[in-house]
């Protein structure tokens, strides 16, 4: 069974698709956490400020900036991808593709973090701030030099999180025409009966998530 002829057209099949295949979900990952990351942290900001217990609490602003949160945050990233896909059309001009995935992600990812953020956010001790706002500084002050310095490694650890998510999120885009490792490991792995590439497409999948988190750790440590 494994022999020559099976290697090389292992090697082969590895290099044409695999490997660009590899470069794709990078691509998709990414990007979905560079948009989702930035627009999660403007959100999540926004959600402690306006907080009941925040540094400027506007209850009605918190109570809509929170149901999109959680809105967004029920729907399962498949079905999320389907029912945005007009809105995706409009934005993008296809639904189909890396930029047709990675809007749906980078939506779904700032959710997210937004909320994993908030959290964060939240946990930082409350006397810091009170000391902050006793030498006279400014909200925008106390958000950026007391709550972000503080939860550096917080950051750090939901920014792992959410990689280590949207990488098996991309998997799940492959199933709707957004290439990728998981179109790879669902159409000439799972569809296909060939176990050599699906197996192999998850061999892939797990070193990505290894290397994820080990960065994430070596991040966290640098910064506790």
């Amino acid at each position: 069974m494994f022999n020559i002829e099976f290697w090389q057209e292992w090697w082969n099949f590895f290099n044409k698709i695999i490997v660009p295949s590899t470069f794709t979900t990078l691509k998709i990952v990414i990007s979905t956490i560079l948009l989702g990351g930035l627009l999660g942290f403007v959100l999540s900001i926004l959600l402690v400020t306006f907080c009941p217990d925040g540094l400027n609490p506007k209850k009605n602003i918190y109570k809509i900036l929170d149901f999109i949160v959680n809105t967004i945050r029920s729907f399962p990233i498949l079905i999320l991808i389907v029912a945005i896909s007009p809105l995706t059309r409009k934005i993008v001009g296809t639904t189909v593709g890396e930029r047709a995935v990675i809007f749906p992600l980078a939506i779904a990812a700032t959710s997210f973090i937004a909320r994993a953020l908030e959290g964060t956010f939240k946990s930082v001790d409350p006397q810091l701030i009170e000391a902050a706002r006793s030498f006279g500084a400014s909200n925008l002050q106390i958000i950026f030099r007391v709550i972000v310095r503080e939860s550096r490694a917080g950051i750090i650890s939901v920014l792992t999180m959410a990689t280590i998510t949207y990488i098996s999120g991309s998997t799940i885009a492959g199933a709707v025409g957004g290439g990728g490792i998981g179109a790879i490991a669902l159409n000439y792995g799972y569809q296909s009966f060939n176990d050599s590439v699906l197996y192999t497409s998850i061999l892939v999948l797990f070193i990505m998530v290894q290397l994820a988190q080990e960065i994430g750790n070596y991040l966290y440590k640098k910064n506790i």
